[in-house]
């Protein structure tokens, strides 16, 4: 108890931490170092889990007792887990074995902040007793920058890994590996990341040899945390040393509430507006998210804030009062001009033959919608249009060869086929597009199309199909669900297998949805048209 209280002094004078009880006057319970570290209301934000590791991080129980406390947001709770378990090894076995763990993430989503702000702890509150270092790897394109010179170049030096722990001055620090995704292939100048393989092999980098140096040096008692935002760009043998923790994008719920708590306060500081003199509401900033950003992190938005606060500090300055105290979703075209983005909203089924399907993106979920229509032909002529990749048009060739073959059943006239072509489009063709979870969103606008018939309103579906008519579990579920809600859909057809994904979300962001798990496409059938 008396450490906690020397920390979340420290703390409280380092990031400003608003205590919820008297730090000098000890604690009443466990409860109440957790609310000291909150913010506010009470909910740990990301930057609030970093404090709490850093208070108990000797106590692997107490970290886990916050993640379980379900305040941790959503994307970060299995993240928070793998921080409990290195803190519950730490220090036997992570005095023996080093650790290397690759964060990867989208960009621009903090995570190279919120390592930075778990390493600080670990150096400035003694948690583990280790130095921390960072080397940025973007760019590194001369093997001897990992491993070094040898002396007899002129200028020669040691690599940058030993020079990182020269400065630290320890040999087991937490050191980082900033954007490992970015390291530049081989090249005449050899290969850097062929180089890093001997740096985190934990068989390998207990005899590290640096070409400087010319003697082995030890670096398993390091523990390397690794940042990357697009794990395609690194080798698989270097993946392969590293273990990989996901960290998705942001939710707009969770943007809206970074801005509020987080970049609203820090735009005002830099534009010399004091607090409480501007007010933004949830409203105005959900409008920002959706209707000027396209971002996996909250980069774009703050600058967007930012640019708000600069106008109305010029309009003090330039009149001596601001032009709006309350900004509202109406006063942003003003602000920050036309709206540059859409978001879809459901259509309803008005015509047979469109579905809507749901898609995943680098920036969350969205819905999409696969319209079909036939024409009087020879037959048999399938065209795909909307700027669809080779794993969408797959999906289309197979949606279309089930139909034929199952047209008695779906109660369709092979005439249709003799005497129709058939075209299929997904609109925003200058978007490309492709996956496979559009499947049995294709077969279902085959069928309406060909049956005149349409679809139940506010129906979405998403899930790939076989050629035996089985629905295959897709990824992406819980950005799809979210895009799904904010369109107004109220029905989301998924297969059995993803079950255990919607479980796995948080109750508020599936209120109000009803889920219709299927195992094959004859069950998407039946529901779409009864």
């Amino acid at each position: 108890e008396a450490n906690l209280v020397k920390i979340l002094e420290k703390l409280k004078g380092e990031y400003d931490v608003l205590p919820a009880v008297n730090v000098t006057g000890g604690f009443a319970g466990e409860g109440d170092v957790f609310k000291a570290l909150a913010l506010g209301d009470g909910n740990i934000t990301a930057v609030g889990l970093c404090r709490a590791a850093m208070a108990a991080a000797m106590n692997a129980d107490a970290v886990g007792k916050l993640i379980a406390s379900g305040n941790v947001p959503a994307h970060l709770q299995k993240y928070g887990k793998t921080v409990q378990e290195i803190f519950a090894d730490l220090p036997d076995l992570r005095a023996i074995y080093g650790v290397e763990a690759d964060n990867f993430a989208p960009g621009a989503i903090g995570v190279f902040s919120y390592l930075n702000k778990i390493a600080f702890g670990l150096r400035h509150f003694g948690a583990l007793n280790r130095k921390f270092t960072r080397m940025s790897l973007g760019g590194v394109h001369d093997e001897a920058e990992i491993r070094g010179h040898r002396k007899t170049y002129i200028g020669a030096m040691p690599g940058r890994i030993i020079k990182s722990l020269a400065k630290a001055g320890s040999s087991n620090p937490v050191f980082i590996l900033d954007e490992i995704d970015k390291v530049s292939q081989a090249n005449h100048n050899g290969d850097p990341s062929s180089a890093l393989l001997e740096v985190l092999d934990p068989e390998q980098n207990n005899a590290f040899h640096d070409n400087f140096l010319d003697v082995d040096y030890d670096l398993s008692n390091v523990m390397f945390i690794a940042t990357a935002n697009n794990i395609g760009n690194i080798p698989a043998p270097l993946l392969d040393r590293m273990e990989l923790i996901e960290v998705s994008g942001y939710l707009t719920e969770e943007k809206v509430e970074i801005a509020r708590r987080h970049l609203v306060p820090k735009q005002e500081e830099a534009n010399g507006i004091k607090k409480r003199q501007i007010k933004i509401d949830k409203k105005t900033l959900e409008a920002i998210v959706e209707n000027y950003t396209r971002e996996s992190g909250v980069r774009e938005l703050d600058k967007k804030i930012g640019k708000i606060f600069r106008r109305l500090a010029c309009s003090y300055a330039t009149n001596g009062y601001y032009s709006h105290t309350t900004v509202k979703p109406a006063d942003l075209r003003e602000l920050l001009g036309v709206q540059e983005f859409s978001s879809d909203r459901y259509q309803g089924n008005e015509y047979a033959g469109v579905v809507t399907g749901l898609a995943w993106t680098a920036v969350g979920g969205e819905i999409l919608f696969v319209e079909t229509s036939l024409s009087r032909g020879k037959g048999s002529k399938l065209t795909l249009t909307g700027n669809l990749g080779d794993v969408m048009k797959e999906s289309a060739t197979i949606a279309y060869e089930w139909v034929m073959a199952h047209h008695e059943e779906l109660g369709i006239d092979k005439k249709m086929f003799e005497e129709n072509d058939i075209n299929i489009h997904v609109p925003e063709g200058a978007i490309p597009k492709d996956g496979p979870s559009a499947g049995i969103t294709m077969v279902s606008s085959m069928v309406s199309a060909y049956r005149g018939q349409k679809v139940k309103s506010g129906i979405a579906m998403t899930g790939e199909m076989t050629l035996r008519g089985r629905v295959l579990p897709v990824g992406g579920i819980k950005e799809k669900i979210l895009a799904a809600k904010r369109s107004g859909i109220h029905t989301i057809i998924i297969s059995e297998e993803n079950r255990k994904d919607v479980e796995d979300i948080k109750d508020i962001y599936i209120k109000g949805l009803t889920f219709v798990y299927v195992n094959n496409i004859d069950e998407v059938i039946t529901y779409i048209f009864d």
